[in-house]
């Protein structure tokens, strides 16, 4: 029976591409692809591909190695540069030989060269991924000439879906009059017959195989290899599957340094003997053959398992394995889903990725809040040396998550390319996403009582008011209130100081996938604690600007908590650390910008951003007899008015006394405290006996009607902004 179309994954990857990556790979010091070709094969045929080729860097061994194999052919991933600069581009070759491969090996440094052989040559190829800017050089004006250069563009399957529209858009958009006009532009003849015709194709990118033919091409009508070139080069063939995420790249990145370091060391025995070892093979390599094991490797298994540990170098390393180990067991005994994962090694239409990606949150988040703990805990101990052991125990778990965070930065970058190309090339067409104007404000108080959270609460209802799109991501237990993002923490820290106000530790895996779905274009923290510190994080992966306002004086607050002038001097250390990674700083008032100036922060980064009043609810007219219709307190004597937070940070010390000096002078003063706070108790035994009203927290017009019926603002605080 013929077949009414071919399916082709033509980009995919094996053992013999032994280059280095130029990230994560590197570091680890693994190869960038570490798969048997002839799995390739098996695995390419088993996901329904008719015909199979492997696409290696500037090598066909891999493609050989299978090329004795029925509907199987020739093919590599050539890299090659414009001359004039390096810029750097992988072009795929298909079904070649290997003469043409030595010809190719000799022209590859000069893209123009390799072009024109491949056209003459009628070697039918591929530019892959175009908008992959591989060594930071990539420009607007390359990508139009290799418009000229090149008829066939491929729709990657390693890449974002955003790159994918955008290339298919401006392909189809293509016109007889824009290819004469770049020709004059570049002063370039167009190759090919008819060069605005161009075509698109689809391969999986595959270097781990675990997404060989996630996307492929198909062309209709075709029964024989050469039928799907023809109809490939005629415009017939369909892009098929579906492009990739981060998390599709940090998989794969996982899966590439865990297949390496499995061969390398011969895990497969190890395999066997625990639960978390076979959920972890199963998720980061594909299905293997069942070997029989002979004697000696029975015999070192049973060695090997007789050992009371396996070690790790030093304590610090082994304590941290343990960790992982116990959290990964502790997650797979409650998951059923990784339960199943372990126990259906074959099933080859199982999507792995979003399962990888929730085993490494789950388990970083266990290791984060341990260390965040240990470093608040110490810190409030004043143990330093705690604080450096540990922020050693953090980069570990950096280097844990680091192929997310790598595979982020990678997309973001690409995807800003992708944009820039699409205003370039389809200003007159149809927007493919709404312009970009989105920012994200982190922050780490939204409803507890304090200057900050009373702000951008206000923010938050002015926004809803004036329909405007205010994105506000913080951090708590409990669902969102007033229309922020909400992550539930992954653990909490209570200052001693403050037992009212726990510090939660966000989920920094969960919020940078968010900020990128979301594609914002700025972000903007108000406080410099965890949530802060992952807004910065996110700024930094996400190649975005980081802004942030300059609301607390921590170092100044640790001062009068503590006594302690060493630790306040450190937190200014760390403070300036923080604000000086913004591009722009917004400060409440002209001292503030000046005092941050003096600590070393660059005058050129700090912007004024005056407080305003409302000058109708808070107005004279609302003195209207508040306190003695509400308080029973008379008309009649001066009225002293506190209103804030009642905590020690404030000065209120200094208030104490000063009223007590002030009643003893006029007998019929009151000092009226609007606010609640972790002093308060201790406040109302000091003034015990002293004409004082303490009212709790006051809102809205009651708020304004107090303030308009006092006499005077008393405000003590040294520490405000």
């Amino acid at each position: 029976m013929e077949k009414s179309e071919l399916k082709i994954d033509l980009h995919v990857h094996c053992q013999s591409s032994r280059r280095p990556s130029q990230w994560v790979l590197q570091k680890l010091n693994c190869p960038e692809s570490f798969t048997d070709p002839l799995t390739v094969y098996k695995i390419a045929k088993a996901r329904g591909m008719d015909y199979v080729t492997i696409t290696d860097h500037n090598t066909i061994e891999g493609a050989v190695e299978i090329a004795h194999l029925p509907d199987s052919f020739v093919s590599e991933e050539i890299t090659t540069y414009f001359p004039e600069d390096k810029c750097k581009l992988h072009v795929l070759a298909l079904d070649i030989t290997e003469s043409q491969h030595a010809e190719i090996s000799g022209l590859r440094k000069n893209v123009y060269d390799l072009a024109g052989y491949l056209n003459r040559s009628g070697i039918v190829h591929i530019l892959a991924h175009p908008f992959y800017d591989m060594n930071h050089k990539l420009t607007i004006e390359h990508f139009e000439k290799l418009v000229l250069m090149f008829n066939n563009f491929e729709l990657n399957g390693s890449r974002d879906d955003y790159q994918n529209q955008v290339l298919a858009a401006i392909i189809k958009d293509i016109t007889k009059h824009d290819i004469e006009l770049l020709s004059d532009k570049h002063n370039m003849k167009p190759l090919g017959k008819n060069p605005w015709q161009k075509n698109l194709t689809g391969g999986s990118d595959d270097h781990s195989s675990l997404n060989i033919a996630r996307m492929y091409t198909a062309v209709r009508q075709a029964d024989t290899l050469e039928a799907f070139f023809h109809g490939l080069e005629n415009g017939r063939a369909e892009v098929r599957g579906k492009a990739a995420t981060p998390k599709t790249l940090g998989h794969n990145l996982y899966g590439i340094a865990y297949q390496f370091y499995k061969s390398r060391f011969s895990l497969d025995r190890y395999v066997h003997k625990d639960t978390l070892f076979q959920f972890i093979d199963c998720a980061l390599t594909i299905p293997g053959e069942n070997k029989d094991k002979g004697i000696l490797t029975r015999l070192q298994d049973f060695l090997i398992s007789r050992r009371p540990s396996v070690s790790f170098g030093n304590e610090k390393d082994s304590g941290l394995f343990d960790m992982i180990q116990k959290e990964g067991h502790r997650l797979l005994s409650q998951n059923p889903r990784m339960q199943w994962i372990r126990k259906h090694p074959r099933d080859l239409e199982m999507d792995r990725e979003d399962d990888w990606f929730r085993f490494v949150n789950d388990v970083s988040e266990s290791i984060i809040q341990n260390v965040g703990d240990t470093i608040l805990d110490s810190f409030q101990k004043a143990r330093f040396l705690n604080i450096l052991q540990t922020i050693g125990s953090a980069g570990s778990v950096y280097t844990l998550l680091s192929p997310y965070f790598l595979a982020f930065r990678l997309f973001t970058k690409d995807r800003a390319f992708a944009e820039k190309c699409h205003a370039h090339c389809l200003s007159k067409a149809p927007k493919i996403k709404p312009d970009r104007s989105k920012i994200a404000l982190f922050t780490d108080t939204l409803f507890e009582t304090n200057g900050v959270a009373k702000t951008i609460r206000m923010m938050l209802n002015s926004a809803v008011k004036n329909n405007k799109s205010l994105n506000v991501i913080t951090c708590r237990p409990g669902q969102p209130l007033m229309g922020e993002i909400n992550f539930e923490p992954i653990g909490a820290y209570q200052l001693p100081e403050y037992p009212q106000l726990n510090m939660y530790y966000p989920p920094i895996l969960k919020i940078l996938d968010y900020c990128y779905q979301k594609n914002f274009t700025h972000i903007h923290s108000s406080t410099p604690g965890p949530v802060g510190l992952v807004g910065l994080a996110v700024a930094k992966m996400l190649q975005i600007p980081f802004y942030g306002t300059y609301h607390t004086a921590f170092p100044q607050y640790v001062s009068e908590l503590t006594g302690d002038e060493d630790l306040a001097e450190i937190m200014w250390k760390l403070m300036i650390w923080f604000y000086s990674q913004m591009d722009l700083i917004y400060v409440p008032s002209g001292d503030t910008g000046k005092q941050l100036a003096e600590k070393g922060i660059p005058e050129s980064k700090i912007c004024l951003y005056p407080r305003g009043i409302d000058i109708q609810r808070f107005h004279p007219d609302k003195r209207n007899g508040f306190w003695k219709g509400n308080y029973k307190l008379s008309d009649q004597g001066l009225k002293l008015l506190y209103v804030g937070r009642i905590s020690r940070e404030k000065n209120l010390g200094m208030l104490v006394e000063a009223f007590k000096k002030i009643e003893r002078q006029a007998p019929d003063a009151r000092l009226i405290l609007v606010g609640d706070g972790p002093y308060r108790k201790e406040m109302e035994n000091q003034l015990n006996g002293s004409r004082v009203m303490f009212t709790g927290v006051l809102t809205g017009e009651r708020l304004a009607r107090a303030y308009a019926s006092s006499d005077l603002f008393v405000f003590p605080s040294a520490t405000d902004t």
